[in-house]
C-alpha cells in the first residue's frame, strides 16, 4: 500500500527558511515548519498524522524533518517594519502633493502635485505587496513592486532632506522625513541584497520602466521647483496727475483733484502687499541774483536736514521745505489685481488759499508680489493693527520705546510649491504704513511672538523667492498752473470778449 503512495519531496530551505513541497512532480506549496507541511498534505487528502520519518513517503533534501531554520519573530518584524515605512511614505507623499494637485495656481505645479499623489498610490500598493513578499511570495512581482515603492520613498525623502539642508530650519516634518530617509536606505539595501526583482518575468523592461519614471519625475520636479518662468513677467502701470483746481470761497480753501490709476499690464496676477499715496506742497525763498551760492554744499546740507526731501537744490530757490498735505492707501493691502485688471481713484486735496506753496507733488508707491508664487491668507492680512492701541496684543508699541504711530498688517503666507512649505518655517507678510512715510513691507519668519530678529538677509531672499517688486510714480505741478483760468470755449454765435448770445 505504501509503495503506491506518491512520494513527498521536501526541498532544501531557502535563505528565509522556506521549504518547497513537491508531490507527484508538482509543487503543492511551501512550508515554514512541520505543522505547515502537515496542513498542506491534509488539504490533498492525506492524514495529518503521517510519519515524517517514513522514507516510503518522504524524501528530505538539504536537511531532515527537523530542519526548519525560519526565524518567525525576525521575519515578522522585518515585514511589519517594511509595511510601516511604506505606509508612512505614502502619507508623506499625499501631504506633499495633495495641496498642489488641487490648489496650485500654475499647471506645472498641479502636475507636480499629481505626480506626488500617484507616487503615494504606488507606495500604498507596495505596502500591500510587502505582506506577500514577506510571506509565501505567491505573487511573483511583489518583490519588484516593493522595490519600486522604496525607490520612490528614497527619492522623495532625499529631495525633502536636500531642500531642508539649504536653510536648516526646524519644522515638524523634519521628524518625519529624516527617519524615513534612513528607513528607505535600509529597505533598499535589504531588497538589493535579496535581489527582489529576480522573480519578475521581464526584469529588463521593469528596470527600464523604473528609470523612465524616475527621469520624468526628476524633470517635473526640476521644472516646478528650480525653473522660474520668464515668459510671464510682472508689470504694473501707474499714473497720478492733478486736475483743474477750484477755490471754495465759503471755507477759504483750494480744492485740488488728484487722479490715481493702476493697471496690471503683466502676465501674472499679483497681491498688493502695501500701497500709499502722498500729496506734498513745496515752499522756498526765491532770489533772482543769488550771491556766490555753492550748489554742492547746499545739496549736502539739504541731505542732512530732517523733514526735507534729500537731494534737492536749486540756484534761484533757497530753504526748500516740503510738507505732506494728504496721505493714505490707494488700493489696500491684501487686495488682488488680476491680469488686465485696472483701478482708478479720484481724490480731492484741500489746500489753504493763502498757503505759500509754489509747487504741489504727488507720489504713488505700490509693493506687490506674484500670485503664482504663494497664497496669502487675505482676510487675516487685511485686518489693520494699530501700534498705539494698548490692547492690540503683540502689535502694540509703547511711545517710550521710541515708536511712532503706524498701522501694521500681518498674515500667513504659503509658497505655491508645498515642498518649500514642509521644509521651511512658516512665512509671514508684514506691512507698515504711516502718513507721509514710504510704505514698508517684507516677508520673513517673524510673527510678532518673539524678539524682533535681524531679518535683512532673510527678507531679501524671500523677496526673490516670492517675486516681490515695487512700482512708483511721481508727478509735480506748479500751483499757478492749477489756478490758471480755463480757455473760453469758442462756439458759433458767441463772442470771446462778451460770452453772451448774439442774434
Amino acid at each position: 500500500m505504501r509503495s503506491n503512495r506518491p512520494w513527498v519531496v521536501v526541498e532544501p530551505p531557502d535563505s528565509r527558511g522556506l521549504r518547497r513541497v513537491v508531490v507527484g512532480g508538482e509543487e503543492v506549496g511551501r512550508a515554514w515548519s512541520a505543522g505547515e507541511l502537515r496542513k498542506i498534505l491534509g488539504r490533498l487528502g492525506h492524514p495529518e498524522d503521517l510519519d515524517l520519518e517514513d522514507p516510503a513517503i518522504f524524501c528530505w533534501r538539504g536537511g531532515g524533518s527537523g530542519t526548519w531554520p525560519d526565524r518567525v519573530g525576525r521575519r515578522h518584524a522585518v515585514t511589519v517594519f517594511m509595511v510601516a515605512g511604506l505606509l508612512a511614505s505614502m502619507a508623506l507623499s499625499a501631504i506633499v502633493g495633495w495641496p498642489d494637485a488641487f490648489g496650485a495656481l500654475t499647471f506645472a505645479q498641479r502636475i507636480n502635485g499629481v505626480l506626488f499623489v500617484l507616487s503615494g498610490a504606488v507606495q500604498g500598493a507596495a505596502a500591500v505587496a510587502a505582506l506577500d513578499y514577506g510571506g509565501k511570495r505567491q505573487f511573483r512581482a511583489s518583490g519588484a513592486i516593493v522595490l519600486l515603492g522604496v525607490l520612490i520613498a528614497l527619492a522623495t525623502d532625499s529631495l525633502l532632506l536636500f531642500m531642508w539642508l539649504e536653510e536648516m530650519e526646524f519644522t515638524p516634518y523634519v521628524l518625519v522625513f529624516m527617519p524615513l530617509w534612513c528607513w528607505s536606505v535600509w529597505a533598499l539595501c535589504l531588497l538589493v541584497r535579496n535581489r527582489s526583482w529576480k522573480e519578475v518575468p521581464q526584469p529588463k523592461r521593469f528596470a527600464a520602466g523604473v528609470v523612465a519614471t524616475a527621469l520624468l519625475t526628476g524633470v517635473s520636479l526640476a521644472y516646478s521647483t528650480m525653473y522660474q518662468p520668464a515668459a510671464a513677467p510682472m508689470h504694473l502701470t501707474l499714473k497720478a496727475e492733478f486736475g483743474k483746481s477750484r477755490v471754495q470761497r465759503s471755507i477759504g480753501f483750494l480744492q485740488v483733484p488728484v487722479t490715481f490709476y493702476m493697471k496690471n499690464t503683466g502676465g501674472i496676477p499679483v497681491y498688493i502687499l502695501n500701497d500709499s499715496y502722498k500729496v506734498s506742497g513745496r515752499e522756498g525763498v526765491y532770489s533772482k541774483y543769488p550771491a556766490n551760492r555753492d550748489m554742492m554744499r547746499e545739496w549736502r546740507e539739504s541731505v542732512g536736514q530732517r523733514g526735507e526731501e534729500s537731494g534737492e537744490a536749486e540756484r534761484y530757490v533757497d530753504r526748500i521745505v516740503r510738507t505732506t498735505i494728504s496721505s493714505g492707501h490707494f488700493y489696500g493691502p491684501g487686495e488682488r489685481l488680476e491680469i488686465g485688471e485696472e483701478y482708478t481713484r479720484k481724490h480731492v486735496v484741500q489746500v489753504p488759499k493763502d498757503a505759500k506753496y509754489d509747487l504741489l507733488s504727488v507720489d504713488l508707491t505700490i509693493s506687490y508680489m506674484r500670485k503664482d508664487r504663494g497664497k496669502l491668507r487675505v482676510e487675516e492680512y487685511k485686518t489693520p493693527h494699530y501700534s498705539w492701541d494698548a490692547h492690540g496684543g503683540p502689535y502694540y508699541c509703547p511711545p517710550k520705546d521710541g515708536c511712532f504711530r503706524q498701522i501694521l498688517y500681518h498674515g500667513r503666507l504659503w509658497h505655491n510649491d508645498n515642498l518649500i512649505n514642509l521644509t521651511r518655517k512658516p512665512r509671514y507678510v508684514t506691512a507698515i504704513w504711516s502718513p507721509g512715510r514710504a510704505p514698508n513691507s517684507f516677508i520673513s519668519s517673524f510673527d510678532f511672538k518673539k524678539v524682533y530678529p535681524d531679518v535683512a538677509r532673510e527678507t531679501k531672499r524671500e523677496a526673490e523667492r516670492y517675486g516681490v517688486a515695487q512700482a512708483q510714480v511721481s508727478f509735480e505741478v506748479s500751483l499757478a498752473e492749477l489756478l490758471a483760468p480755463a480757455p473760453l470755449l469758442q462756439l458759433p454765435g458767441y463772442s470771446s470778449q462778451d460770452p453772451t448770445l448774439t442774434p
